[in-house]
């Protein structure tokens, strides 16, 4: 299908549907496998049915990179901090 298209709810709801169906039949194959006999059944591109199925999957969509992003931004704060009080310290020792 060529880019740009738009998928309605239920098809995309559908098409998941069939890729977790498929996984939960042949648990043996990759789910590369998977997604690419699944996106080629609906006729839908590899990519789209990945990101919908890594979208669907709890604790992977949008969580993983929100508590990434929440960590890293801890992390600068915690780092300035204590580049602040270690130029105190060196202040203080001259």
């Amino acid at each position: 299908m060529p880019s740009g298209v738009k998928y309605d709810t239920a098809f995309r709801e559908r098409a998941v549907r069939l890729l977790q169906e498929r996984r939960s039949e042949y648990q043996e194959e990759s789910l590369t496998a998977s997604i690419r006999q699944v996106a080629g059944v609906v006729g839908m591109p590899y990519d789209t049915l990945r990101t919908w199925n890594r979208q669907s999957t709890p604790g992977l969509a949008g969580a993983v990179s929100v508590d990434l992003a929440s960590e890293n931004r801890r992390l600068k704060r915690e780092l300035a901090e204590a580049k602040r009080a270690n130029e105190i310290l060196r202040s203080a020792a001259s």
